[in-house]
């Protein structure tokens, strides 16, 4: 099975403009028969905590509707991020919105905020494990990826591959490159992470987004300028590059 992590530079705030960004690469995707493809945290807004009360919105929101025409109609698992309203309270979630063929969209939302986020975000409550092809792959958003506890949880959940979707700045991505290949070895699962590219609040995303192998070998690795998708087959443990 094939499964992409894509590397995306978002238009602040715009919603319209990255679905139109988004679906570029999901094509991308089909061409190369992928089964699956993961977008950065916050992909379809940008990762802006000071505009996420005014973008959020809920899961079946009609805007997203051709993600799962698309996921319908190509058998491809789309995972894209979108602040959400909170149900029980008056919070906003960072999430990922998931569209899997022929079913009911998922939500995963991050359960470990980083401290910066407090003011602007409250915590999910619950892991989510996906099932594709057969393969049980754990979603992790941004900060907690890094928080031992969560991978472990996940481990335990069952979770056959990892994927971290994220926005890190060159320190971030330094710390990174210790912890996702120490994971990946440690509970013998794939890692992939999937980072943006360009201005971030208030931070510059270093892309270099990036797949390690269950042996924690770095197996490809995209720049830290350019756009463009990681392609990773479970099987043969390669991955290739693609991009406009």
């Amino acid at each position: 099975m094939k499964i992409s992590v894509a590397q995306t530079r978002a238009v602040k705030g715009d919603i319209s403009a990255n679905i139109a960004g988004h679906k570029k690469w999901i094509e991308l995707a089909v061409s190369h028969q992928t089964k699956a493809i993961f977008f950065p945290v916050l992909s379809l807004t940008g990762y802006e905590p000071e505009l996420a009360h005014v973008l959020a919105t809920h899961p079946e929101d009609k805007q997203l509707d051709d993600f799962q025409k698309l996921a319908d109609h190509n058998h491809i698992t789309i995972g894209l991020g979108m602040p959400t309203k909170a149900k029980a309270t008056k919070g906003i979630h960072i999430s990922m919105v998931i569209f899997q063929p022929n079913s009911p969209r998922q939500i995963y939302s991050k359960q470990q905020l980083h401290p910066d986020e407090f003011p602007y975000f409250v915590n999910g409550e619950q892991q989510l494990i996906l099932r594709i092809n057969n393969q049980k792959i754990a979603p992790a958003i941004c900060y907690e990826s890094l928080v031992p506890e969560h991978s472990v949880h996940a481990h335990r959940l069952g979770a056959e591959i990892y994927v971290a979707s994220v926005a890190k700045s060159q320190n971030g991505i330094d710390k990174a490159m210790l912890h996702y290949p120490a994971i990946a070895k440690q509970f013998s699962m794939p890692v992939l992470m999937s980072n943006c590219v360009g201005h971030c609040d208030n931070f510059q995303s270093a892309g270099r987004s990036a797949v390690w192998t269950k042996e924690g070998r770095l197996a490809g690795q995209l720049d830290d300028q350019k756009e463009g998708i990681l392609i990773f087959d479970t099987e043969t443990e390669e991955v290739s590059k693609a991009e406009f």
